[in-house]
């Protein structure tokens, strides 16, 4: 409890009321850090459509594979995320898509069931 203790450990023992000042420091570093949050914000909704995602840029029929041809990432944001192309690359439409849609896990066949799941 003191330095003036003496004692195999009291060299380097922290006292109290340093203990009290470590612990008030470590909760203004918690308070300065905020709370993690992965929830789409108002002010991200409205960045999106300065995001690229992906869309169809030709029709695709139903059980036509996506390429490089159909597939593109574009602006405004309202398609998949950018990071799944090479995911979708070689993949089967689950039915015709019109040129200009946003691509959506609902429309890849075989990742449809799993991906919503996981990446909704």
């Amino acid at each position: 409890m003191s330095r003036k203790e003496k004692g195999p450990d009291s060299a380097f023992s922290i006292e109290p009321s340093e203990f009290k000042s470590m612990v008030c420091d470590i909760r203004t570093v918690e308070k300065a850090l905020g709370k993690i949050s992965y929830k789409v914000t108002e002010k991200e909704k409205e960045n999106s459509l300065f995001r690229r995602s992906l869309f169809v840029v030709k029709d695709v029929g139903k059980g036509e594979y996506f390429s490089n041809e159909n597939i593109r990432s574009i602006r405004p944001g309202y398609g998949m995320h950018t990071r799944y192309l090479e995911e979708i690359l070689g993949k089967k439409a689950v039915k015709d898509i019109k040129k200009g849609t946003p691509l959506s896990w609902d429309l890849v066949k075989g990742l449809a069931q799993e991906k919503r799941k996981h990446y909704k």
